[in-house]
Protein backbone atom coordinates (compact mmCIF):
# COMPACT_ATOMS: atom_id res chain seq x y z
CA UNK A 1 0.00 0.00 0.00
CA UNK A 2 1.54 3.22 -0.77
CA UNK A 3 1.18 6.26 1.18
CA UNK A 4 0.31 9.66 0.47
CA UNK A 5 0.50 13.42 1.11
CA UNK A 6 -3.49 13.07 0.99
CA UNK A 7 -3.71 10.00 3.08
CA UNK A 8 -1.62 11.47 5.75
CA UNK A 9 -3.23 14.94 5.91
CA UNK A 10 -6.54 13.18 6.25
CA UNK A 11 -5.63 11.37 8.74
CA UNK A 12 -4.16 13.80 10.80
CA UNK A 13 -7.32 16.18 10.36
CA UNK A 14 -9.46 12.77 11.60
CA UNK A 15 -7.10 12.17 14.83
CA UNK A 16 -7.16 16.26 15.50
CA UNK A 17 -11.04 16.01 15.18
CA UNK A 18 -11.18 12.89 17.33
CA UNK A 19 -8.84 14.64 19.81
CA UNK A 20 -11.21 17.93 19.98
CA UNK A 21 -14.39 16.09 20.51
CA UNK A 22 -12.64 13.85 23.67
CA UNK A 23 -11.39 16.61 24.94
CA UNK A 24 -15.08 18.49 25.03
CA UNK A 25 -16.53 15.18 26.37
CA UNK A 26 -14.05 15.50 29.49
CA UNK A 27 -14.63 19.30 30.18
CA UNK A 28 -18.44 18.21 30.42
CA UNK A 29 -17.93 16.33 33.73
CA UNK A 30 -19.15 18.06 36.41
CA UNK A 31 -16.97 18.51 39.81
CA UNK A 32 -17.71 16.38 42.84
CA UNK A 33 -18.17 18.38 46.09
CA UNK A 34 -16.35 15.59 47.53
CA UNK A 35 -12.74 15.36 45.71
CA UNK A 36 -10.41 16.73 47.87
CA UNK A 37 -9.72 19.49 45.73
CA UNK A 38 -13.08 20.97 46.06
CA UNK A 39 -13.27 20.13 49.83
CA UNK A 40 -10.50 21.38 50.92
CA UNK A 41 -11.97 24.90 48.92
CA UNK A 42 -15.38 24.58 50.54
CA UNK A 43 -17.06 24.24 47.00
CA UNK A 44 -20.98 23.56 47.35
CA UNK A 45 -22.94 23.23 44.16
CA UNK A 46 -25.77 25.35 45.33
CA UNK A 47 -24.23 27.94 47.49
CA UNK A 48 -27.38 28.30 50.01
CA UNK A 49 -25.55 24.90 51.35
CA UNK A 50 -22.46 26.89 52.28
CA UNK A 51 -20.88 26.48 55.95
CA UNK A 52 -21.56 29.89 57.22
CA UNK A 53 -19.17 29.02 60.37
CA UNK A 54 -16.37 28.05 58.25
CA UNK A 55 -16.64 30.39 55.80
CA UNK A 56 -18.11 33.86 57.24
CA UNK A 57 -17.06 35.78 54.42
CA UNK A 58 -19.84 33.78 52.13
CA UNK A 59 -22.96 35.60 51.28
CA UNK A 60 -25.85 34.39 49.61
CA UNK A 61 -25.02 36.57 46.14
CA UNK A 62 -22.37 34.86 45.83
CA UNK A 63 -22.19 32.69 42.84
CA UNK A 64 -19.73 30.71 40.57
CA UNK A 65 -22.17 32.54 37.80
CA UNK A 66 -20.83 35.93 39.53
CA UNK A 67 -17.46 35.10 40.61
CA UNK A 68 -13.93 36.52 38.40
CA UNK A 69 -12.52 32.98 37.88
CA UNK A 70 -15.74 31.77 35.94
CA UNK A 71 -15.00 31.06 32.47
CA UNK A 72 -18.67 31.01 31.18
CA UNK A 73 -21.93 33.49 30.87
CA UNK A 74 -23.61 34.69 33.99
CA UNK A 75 -26.99 32.84 33.20
CA UNK A 76 -25.02 29.21 32.04
CA UNK A 77 -25.67 26.85 34.21
CA UNK A 78 -22.14 25.34 34.68
CA UNK A 79 -18.84 26.20 33.27
CA UNK A 80 -15.46 25.73 33.61
CA UNK A 81 -13.37 26.99 36.37
CA UNK A 82 -9.51 27.11 36.48
CA UNK A 83 -9.18 25.69 39.90
CA UNK A 84 -10.67 22.61 39.14
CA UNK A 85 -9.36 21.81 35.09
CA UNK A 86 -11.37 19.52 33.48
CA UNK A 87 -14.70 19.96 35.37
CA UNK A 88 -17.49 22.11 35.10
CA UNK A 89 -18.67 24.00 38.14
CA UNK A 90 -22.26 24.69 38.63
CA UNK A 91 -23.49 28.24 37.96
CA UNK A 92 -25.23 28.45 41.35
CA UNK A 93 -22.27 26.86 43.25
CA UNK A 94 -19.53 28.53 45.30
CA UNK A 95 -16.14 28.15 46.73
CA UNK A 96 -13.91 29.95 49.52
CA UNK A 97 -11.73 31.05 46.38
CA UNK A 98 -15.17 33.23 45.36
CA UNK A 99 -13.79 36.98 43.68
CA UNK A 100 -15.88 39.31 42.53
CA UNK A 101 -16.56 39.57 38.45
CA UNK A 102 -15.46 43.06 37.62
Amino acid sequence: MKNTRRTFMMTVAAGGAALALASRAQAADMLDEKTPQAAALGYVADTTKADGKKYPKHAADQGCHNCALFQGKATDAAGACPLFAGKQVAGKGWCSAWAKKA
